[in-house]
């Protein structure tokens, strides 16, 4: 009973007021240990993997066709891997495969890990604006992200892999579709999400410390993009399983 209440069992709807998103290039042999078996590394010029960092301000989260007063707003901060899937049918879906997944709110972190696989510890968090810059940080957490939003010439890190904004917005996150894999019951999770009129826009990184990711000690990890999106509607598709023999 619980495992099918963790497989995302109802649809989930939610308004994104913003979602800030660094995606980090890292070379695909020092990435491809974090992934399990059904899926693969969605790479860049067959040598770059990649780990996007989001944090999404959610407001009114709750199952979709519920009233908006029902809902909660939280702070969310994921840690994705770009990843693609070959479905039994033999289809193609390109999404994420989540590793860490954290919330500002008790509350959030206990219904998420009684209906998903995504593993919620609660951290302080803390958003503060000056003139232009934004600062979104938690000491818990060890985590510092500094931006500026209005710069209209932003130019992509110095050590980004791609060439230009356009390359570098196929690696902006979210996707359509998330994975969750069991590998004792050799099962595939997919979770699509959905949503509409999604431009993300170039933001300026003026200075970013994520203490997760320097757990992990990489030994080449670049930023190669930050985007930010704002005031999307978006909702997630009940859970879909497939079985493998």
């Amino acid at each position: 009973m619980l495992t099918f209440l963790k497989n995302h069992p109802f649809a989930v709807e939610a308004f994104f007021e913003h979602s800030v998103v660094l995606t980090f290039a890292i070379p695909k042999e020092e990435l491809l240990p974090f992934i399990p078996k059904h899926l693969t590394l969605d790479t860049f010029e067959d040598k770059w993997a990649f780990i996007a960092v989001a944090v999404v301000k959610t407001k009114a989260l709750r199952p979709k066709g519920f009233p908006k007063f029902l809902g909660n707003n939280f702070y969310l901060i994921g840690f994705r891997i770009f990843v693609n899937y070959k479905t039994i049918n033999g289809k193609n879906l390109r999404g994420l495969y989540i590793i860490k997944s954290e919330t500002n709110k008790k509350l959030m972190e206990v219904f998420g890990n009684l209906f998903t696989h995504y593993n919620y510890n609660t951290t302080d968090f803390k958003h503060q604006t000056f003139n232009e810059t934004i600062t979104l940080s938690s000491i818990k957490s060890n985590l510092k992200i500094v931006f500026n939003k209005s710069n209209e010439n932003v130019q992509l890190p110095v050590d980004s892999p791609f060439v230009d904004w356009k390359t570098a917005r196929r690696f902006a996150g979210p996707l359509p579709f998330t994975f969750t894999v069991d590998d004792k019951k050799n099962e595939v999770l997919i979770i699509e999400g959905v949503r509409e009129n999604w431009t993300p826009k170039p933001i300026e990184i003026i200075e970013h410390q994520i203490g997760f990711l320097e757990k992990l000690n990489f030994k080449n990890i670049t930023l190669a993009n930050a985007f930010i999106i704002e005031n999307i509607p978006y909702y997630w598709k009940k859970g879909k399983i497939e079985k493998w023999n």
